[in-house]
């Protein structure tokens, strides 16, 4: 399982360019303070980016929707233009918009995610 400091690490030790990826999923909540752990770092990124990593050897699986899915590492998948919404800074990481990270969730509608959004209403609800 993986903390804040430990996915600010992993992704900073990565190099990715902040305007070619974003944080998504239980990473993004994890560094929003909304959960505390998370199993792995789930990233979109541009189609640029995708193709660079496919050149350079990269695990590649091509979706249903024609999109591409890369496994850089046993802790980061990378989901070509999955993103809802904006990209915002931080912790000087690109991360996923609360409503996009909502959006995103609410169109994957597996259990989990369900659970994921109520969490992240909760978080938002006790915003000032």
């Amino acid at each position: 399982m993986l903390d804040k400091g430990e996915i600010i690490c992993l992704l900073k030790e990565a190099a990715f360019d902040v305007k070619e990826y974003w944080v998504t999923s239980g990473a993004a909540m994890v560094l929003y303070g909304m959960k505390e752990l998370t199993r792995d770092i789930d990233l979109g990124c541009t189609s640029r980016m995708a193709d660079e990593l496919e050149n350079e050897g990269y695990c590649v699986e091509v979706l249903h929707d024609g999109s591409r899915k890369i496994v850089f590492s046993r802790t980061i998948e990378i989901f070509e233009n999955w993103v809802e919404d904006k990209v915002i800074l931080l912790e000087g990481l690109p991360v996923v918009s609360v409503d996009g990270m909502i959006m995103m969730k609410e169109k994957l509608g597996r259990e989990k995610d369900l659970e994921d959004i109520r969490l992240i209403n909760k978080f938002r609800n006790s915003m000032p």
